[in-house]
Parts: structure tokens; sequence; C-alpha cells
């Protein structure tokens, strides 16, 4: 420690404890993906495979595990488009008029999910939206451009101008500039906020809820109707590999956060 003071044994057994309150549930799902049961419930007299192999011989599973892959990778590319733009632009600018703008961008994370659904739903109804792969990139893309502001934000905050004013002097253009010295920089921020809007599109329920309804299947819309059908273990199946993936996501945004902090 450089100075100040650590946090003291009641603090560590406070965040532990907290820790295990948030983890606890999410790790019960893993035993029970496994039950040898045909409904949820932990494994009675071994473990089994066969709601893993029931979710990759499904059709409908894989269907919808399809689409929610789909439109995160084309929501993702909007908000990170979207989003870098305007990070940059506020940057560039950085007048008071441009921290309103930035608190704007933000909305999407501040208003309730189910406002914002019912809003998509009377906007997106006369633009022939509702259903449609277009409207659900749309609506995830706008909802990642907030995630995208702030890591990019960060990542300018700790950009040297001066070498933005060096690469200018040399005769660079605006464009040469930011291609060349203002995005390699901000690169790990760029990708940071890439991996959150793909998680935040890849988990989002509410908004598919209100406007997708048969040809818009995302794989949370089809574990929020399996558990109002039917108890399937499946479902536990690919909680897991849910699990899996974002901690695959958690885990490779803080190998950019190292490298940018570095």
């Amino acid at each position: 420690m450089t100075g100040g003071y650590g946090p003291g044994p009641f603090a560590r057994s406070l965040a532990w404890a907290t820790v295990l309150y948030l983890v606890l549930p999410i790790t019960i799902v893993i035993p029970v993906s496994f039950t040898d049961q045909r409904f949820l419930s932990l494994p009675q007299e071994t473990l089994s495979l066969r709601h893993y192999a029931n979710l990759f011989g499904s059709e409908a599973w894989l269907s919808a595990i399809g689409q929610s892959a789909m439109i995160a990778v084309a929501s993702t590319l909007l908000a990170v488009v979207a989003g870098t733009l305007c990070a940059i632009g506020c940057w560039r600018i950085a007048r008071r008029s441009t921290e309103l703008l930035r608190a704007l961008m933000l909305l999407p994370l501040i208003i309730p999910s189910i406002v914002y659904a019912i809003g998509l739903y009377r906007y997106f109804g006369p633009l022939g939206l509702l259903d449609r792969f277009l409207g659900a990139t749309i609506a995830h893309g706008v909802t990642g451009i907030p995630y995208v502001v702030i890591t990019v934000s960060a990542a300018l905050a700790a950009f040297d101008p001066r070498l933005e004013q060096a690469a200018r002097g040399m005769g660079a253009s605006l464009s040469q500039t930011l291609r060349w010295v203002i995005l390699p920089r901000i690169m790990p921020g760029i990708a940071s906020g890439a991996i959150f809007a793909f998680i935040h599109s890849w988990d989002e329920l509410v908004i598919v809820l209100f406007i997708a309804s048969r040809q818009v299947f995302t794989l949370p819309r089809k574990i929020w109707d399996g558990i109002n059908e039917n108890l399937d273990p499946t479902m536990a199946a690919v909680a897991v590999l849910l699990i899996l993936f974002t901690v695959l996501l958690l885990f490779l945004d803080g190998a950019f956060r190292r490298r940018r902090e570095s």
C-alpha cells in the first residue's frame, strides 16, 4: 500500500457476503442442468447430459440462439459506431452543451426498460418495424449506445491531446488523425463498450416482448416462454451456457481494461 487505510475485517466480510448472496442463485443452476429428472430439480440418482443433448438437438433452441447472436452482433455494430462518434464529438467540442448531450445519451440506462419498450411499440408500429429483425436491431443498438459512450469517454479522458496536435502539425488531415492517432489509442475503450453492448443485447428481454411476436424469437424470449409453458430443465442448460459465455466476455473486457491502463 502506498497510503491510506485498507478495508477492515468487517468490510471484507460484508463484501464477500454480498458476493456470495449474488452468486449463489446462479451457481445453483449448474447442478440443476445435470438433473436426471424431467422437471427442474437437483439430480436424484445420477448426473445426466440429456438436457444439453436436447438443447443442441432442438431446432427451436438453436434458432433462438442464432437470432439472438445475429441481433446482438448487428446492434453492437450500430452502438459502437454511434456511441464512438458521439463520445469523440463531445470530447472535441468540450462545451457545456456537450455535457448535456452526453447525459441525454445515457437516458436508455436511466429510463425503466418497460417505459422505453412501450414507447418503441407505439413508435415502431406505423413504421412497420414491429416483429422485424431491423426493429429489434435498432432497439438494442440504441439501448447499447450508453455503454459505448461511457467507456469511450473514459478512454478519451486519458488521451493526451498533444498527440493529436503533433499529428495535425505534421500535416495529417482530420480523418487521418482520427484513423491513425485517436482510434488506436482509445480502441480498448471501444472494445470494452462493444462487449457490454453485446451482453446487453444478448440478455435483453423486456423490449423484445413488446416489439416482437413470431418472426423475431430471441433466446431470452424462448426461456421466458419455456418458464410460462413448462419447466423444461433444458432452460437450466441454456442458463449455464449463457453464464459461461458472459463470464468469458467479462474476462475479455478485463484484458482490454488492463491494456488501456498500461
